[in-house]
């Protein structure tokens, strides 16, 4: 199979890394291995291009054997372009790929730009914040043929793909509860575009929805959710988001089963930002799912793996996402990762389907976050945002081959 070239959209901390990233550390040691060749990464800020390449150099370059660290940057010249995207992608052939890392509000229009010119899309969650732009994100990648994942890495957690397969021998689902949170430095962190791009819904519980709609698949469908929200906090000192950010959202879902009349369940998914500074986790996660026949009880925050020292006191760590630490050799060693491994089975699905040795419709019976197989997400988020801004019940159903709101 022919090596994949990629376009890295967005240069925040996912990508390039406040410490040393997921996405462009991942695509580095991909080319090392021989699977990835060309890289390009674009933003809005060519400016910002100098300081991402030293913070590359030192963090990646001067701790790992044999990286090549090499890229294309759009824009160039250090200008300010918000659809520098564009020009990137049209650089682009088709059967090359794009990974978006950017603000969920430019998931859609940089994806069907992609899509339409044939490019390999990998997008961040949430695909899209409205269920209209994800039913149109399946067509377009159908219609040209392109594999088009999101960036759904919990599915690939040993923890949470284990637990789906226990899932599917304790028979009808009855009630599913999750809780993720961050702490409220990422109020400061995200203060450019909380509560006016997107909220804490959409970018936490996006998580925990989907690996419940993963779970439920062929088991269970949403029919109505219900959303609430805490507030305060964000737009108080010395927070000062914008007056509609919320703090904490919690979402309730009605579940039907798809095999038995009789049987609902109950999903509730809360995310917030607000969480207590110093809690010796970045984010705290867990989840509960009772069953007819039994229950199943994860927490992610806590591997039994902490680490306590005298200035900052006790955190647990989670090297199962990526471990930095680097091999015996001094090459990178992450790449049973499940970020990685989220990143690595995109770059192989479209190496497949450039051979021609598979198909992109194949990749939705494998039980990947294909764009098709994650659409159900999107619409109980996108129901929960409508129900907060209109204060109702949003239902879900499907019509034809869609799912749509009502």
């Amino acid at each position: 199979m022919s090596k994949l070239n990629v376009l890295m959209c967005g240069t925040g901390e996912y990508t390039t890394g406040w410490k040393i990233g997921v996405v462009g550390l991942t695509l580095f040691d991909l080319r090392r291995l021989g699977k990835v060749d060309k890289l390009g990464m674009v933003g809005v800020n060519g400016g910002k291009f100098p300081a991402i390449r030293q913070h590359l150099a030192e963090n990646i370059g001067g701790v790992y054997k044999d990286m090549d660290l090499t890229f294309d940057e759009f824009p160039e010249n250090g200008q300010v372009d918000p659809e520098a995207y564009k020009i990137a992608i049209d650089k682009l052939s088709p059967g090359d790929a794009a990974i978006i890392f950017t603000p969920d509000s430019t998931h859609y229009p940089i994806a069907l730009y992609a899509i339409e010119r044939g490019i390999h899309v990998l997008i961040t969650k949430p695909a899209t914040q409205l269920l209209q732009h994800h039913n149109e994100l399946i067509e377009a990648a159908k219609k040209h043929n392109v594999v088009c994942f999101v960036e759904h890495h919990k599915r690939f957690d040993p923890a949470y793909s284990d637990a789906k397969a226990r899932a599917a021998t304790l028979g009808e689902f009855n009630f599913f509860n999750a809780w993720m949170s961050q702490p409220k430095s990422q109020l400061e962190t995200f203060r450019a575009w909380a509560g006016k791009d997107s909220d804490i819904s959409y970018y936490l519980s996006s998580h925990h929805i989907d690996i419940c709609c993963w779970i439920l698949q062929d088991i269970a469908v949403p029919t109505r959710v219900v959303a609430s929200a805490s507030t305060g906090i964000a737009t108080s000192e010395p927070y000062n988001c914008v007056p509609q950010t919320e703090d904490t959202i919690t979402l309730m879902v009605d579940w039907q089963s798809t095999k038995s009349p009789k049987h609902k369940g109950t999903g509730v998914y809360t995310a917030s930002w607000t969480a207590p500074l110093k809690a010796g986790v970045h984010s705290a996660q867990h989840w509960y799912y009772m069953a007819e026949k039994g229950d199943i009880t994860v927490d992610q925050a806590h591997r039994g793996y902490d680490v306590t020292v005298d200035e900052t006191g006790k955190q647990w760590y989670n090297p199962f996402y990526m471990k930095y630490s680097p091999s015996e050799s001094g090459h990178f060693d992450g790449q049973r990762g499940y970020g990685y491994i989220s990143i690595e089975k995109f770059v192989d699905a479209a190496r497949s389907v450039n051979a021609k040795l598979t198909k992109p419709e194949d990749y939705d019976a494998h039980g990947l976050p294909t764009i098709a197989n994650t659409v159900l997400t999107t619409a109980i988020l996108n129901a929960g945002r409508i129900s907060l801004d209109e204060k109702r019940a949003v239902g879900i159903r499907k019509e034809g081959d869609r799912w749509v709101l009502e």
